[in-house]
């Protein structure tokens, strides 16, 4: 399938989780075969060569990291909502476009020095993204890269990451 009709297969839901909220969901596109196919490939070619680690953000994220880390043969690093994982490195809070949140890195994972990029569904207002890339940093990795899937151009997540090197399958 080509990437343009897998990016198709993502679904617009209107006011979800709230009122004025028009939400992506990715679920139609992960459940096609050659769809999901074509869009790990397309990610997977995103990804720079100096990249030694995959750091997927819960829970979209983890799908397509791990399937990126297989596909190039990089390890993936889950980073997660509170009150997941066992032994914690760090912890930032953040805004989304419709509340606040919070995501975490499991401790003893990222080395200093490691070299990671950033895989995640959809950037949206980018305080996902950014706080993950805190993360990463506060632990001493070097954020080589964002990719994502789909960019909601009009809430300026890209600004919010100002001189990273992001890349977007499909920008709406």
């Amino acid at each position: 399938m080509d990437l343009d009709k897998a990016l198709g297969l993502i679904a617009e839901v209107p006011d979800f989780p709230e009122p004025g909220v028009l939400f992506r969901d990715l679920s139609p596109l992960f459940a096609d075969g050659p769809g999901f196919a074509a869009v790990v490939d397309a990610l997977a070619a995103t990804i720079g060569p100096e990249a030694e680690l995959l750091a997927g953000v819960e829970a979209r994220g983890f799908l397509l990291a791990a399937a990126v880390g297989y596909a190039r043969g990089l390890g993936v690093v889950l980073v997660r909502k509170p009150g997941k994982l066992p032994s914690v490195a760090g912890r930032v809070d953040y805004a989304l476009e419709y509340g606040t949140a919070s995501v975490e890195l499991p401790a003893g994972v990222v080395h200093p020095g490691a070299r990671v990029a950033v895989i995640d569904d959809v950037l949206a207002t980018g305080g996902t993204v950014a706080a993950t890339v805190k993360l990463l940093e506060d632990a001493g990795a070097d954020v080589g890269g964002v990719s994502v899937v789909l960019e909601l151009g009009a809430l300026g997540g890209r600004a919010v990451l100002a001189g990273r090197q992001v890349s977007a399958l499909q920008v709406v």
